[in-house]
């Protein structure tokens, strides 16, 4: 391609991304719901918007690096405190359950269906079991469930990525070899990729605390070290073994999200904005790359794959999951239909799926459309339908249920953060530059400065004492010191 070519094909897919995602807010839609037909048609229609061509072999490369970013953003919002009890409990199976039921029933029902040999097959399935922060985030944003059934999607969400990643390079090097090693093999070359990915994670994240903590950074300066911190230590660990990055990358963030001395602002516009443009460019050039010839005899076994992963496979590890624990009867099957699959699943696919075709697998020139079929179907289910199940399980967050605390003496600051252990979504408000700037400190989200005050509704507290609990949107109940 010329370089007048690749500035063309390369401002596309920035305007595109861009502009989906305008289009979605406009719409009043999850941004997914624009972005993968707009890179498809993009793609199908013009020869500029196709990023193999424009970036080669760095492609694949620089995909793994964006969505380190994404997942260590990730990681920043996985608060270990909230993660206890039966909530723990239904996550770790959610992500042990799932991957052995998906991969099973997947692999299974591929054979036939999509005429597939059974390690074209068990690739597919390997792909197909991560969901992924990029999806989930953006639908339980839109759907605004309850607090512990958000803190339960994140969590599997953040974490069933690299454990999805790692499984397809497991599967993947192991389709190439052909040899056919055991359990106790595949399983010792599991556990080598997370020990790579633990160890940098680790000591990126023991790096990253003491530059924080011990050089005094503007906010812009420290945004910026992180992102060096994690794009370096996730390439540092791709380098080293395949798709360890990812794990490095959510490790990083959860230490960052969880170490003493450490104060993480709870928003960062940059990096926010960062990740958001980030996954609109992913989403358009990966879903870019998907020919429509490609998808000719593809598109009704993928839907049917579709039909038993969402029907059968997600509800039935759903509550196997939530056996023997207090999550009640609507959350277990708002979890059971919330799987959308995302960006690690395409950028995966996208990587293996050539390699195997050149090597003469049978049934691998299917595994990209067929990944692409499923992503599309269950974003567009799910992005369609989630609100409405949420609504009718009762599962929905209530409208006036967020604190607004007014002030921002030190006692206030303290009580914000411990509303927020508390699993509480906290929003607070103060006019005086310095009381402003303890709060920004502190990492608590700050109401705008101009925020008008109302008539105040004092909520009763469950000890019948009042609390400023209030709708920011509507009234503001001013506190006095104790």
């Amino acid at each position: 391609m010329t370089d007048n070519q690749v500035f063309v094909g390369l401002g596309l897919i920035v305007v595109l991304a861009v502009g989906s995602q305008l289009l979605a807010g406009r719409l009043r839609v999850p941004a997914l719901l624009v972005l993968l037909p707009v890179g498809f048609t993009a793609g199908a229609l013009t020869d500029t918007v196709d990023p193999q061509r424009l970036l080669g072999s760095s492609f694949s490369p620089l995909v793994s690096l964006a969505v380190a970013v994404i997942l260590y953003d990730a990681g920043l919002g996985l608060d270990l405190s909230r993660l206890k009890g039966h909530t723990r409990r239904v996550v770790v199976r959610l992500l042990w359950i799932g991957t052995v039921l998906t991969v099973v029933s997947a692999a299974l029902f591929a054979v036939p269906v999509l005429d597939m040999s059974m390690s074209a097959a068990v690739m597919l399935a390997s792909i197909l079991v991560v969901s992924g922060p990029t999806v989930v985030g953006p639908l339980l944003g839109f759907v605004r469930p309850t607090e512990r059934l958000q803190r339960v999607l994140i969590w599997e969400g953040s974490l069933i990525d690299p454990v999805g990643g790692i499984l397809g390079a497991l599967v993947f090097h192991g389709v190439l070899a052909g040899d056919r090693p055991g359990f106790a093999h595949q399983l010792g070359q599991f556990a080598a990729s997370v020990g790579v990915g633990l160890a940098g994670g680790v000591l990126g994240a023991g790096l990253l605390w003491l530059v924080l903590r011990r050089v005094p950074l503007s906010e812009e300066l420290a945004t910026s070290v992180q992102l060096a911190a994690a794009i370096g230590v996730a390439a540092a660990c791709d380098a080293l073994r395949d798709d360890t990055g990812l794990i490095s990358a959510v490790v990083m963030g959860l230490a960052m999200a969880n170490l003493p001395g450490l104060d993480m602002p709870a928003r960062r516009p940059f990096f926010d904005t960062l990740v958001s443009l980030t996954i609109g460019l992913l989403f358009i050039s990966i879903s870019a790359t998907v020919t429509p010839a490609s998808l000719r005899h593809v598109v009704l076994p993928s839907l049917a794959l579709v039909a038993l992963l969402v029907l059968v496979t997600r509800p039935l590890v759903a509550h196997l999951a939530a056996a023997r624990t207090d999550m009640g009867r609507g959350e277990r099957w708002f979890v059971g239909w919330m799987a959308p699959r995302g960006i690690v699943a395409a950028a995966t696919a996208s990587t293996f799926s050539a390699t195997l075709v050149d090597k003469g697998i049978a049934g691998a020139q299917r595994i990209l459309p067929a990944t692409f079929v499923v992503i599309v179907a269950t974003v567009m289910l799910y992005g369609l339908t989630a609100f409405p199940v949420a609504r009718r399980l009762g599962v929905l967050r209530p409208a006036r249920s967020r604190p607004l605390l007014v002030g921002g003496a030190p006692w206030a600051v303290d009580l914000a953060r411990a509303l927020r252990s508390a699993g509480l979504d906290v929003l607070m408000w103060a006019g005086a530059d310095g009381e402003r700037a303890r709060i920004e400190e502190a990492g608590l989200q700050l109401a705008p400065v101009n925020c008008s005050l109302r008539r105040p509704e004092p909520v009763p507290s469950s000890k019948g004492s009042p609390v400023c609990c209030c709708s920011p949107t509507r009234t503001i109940s001013t506190l006095s010191p104790p």
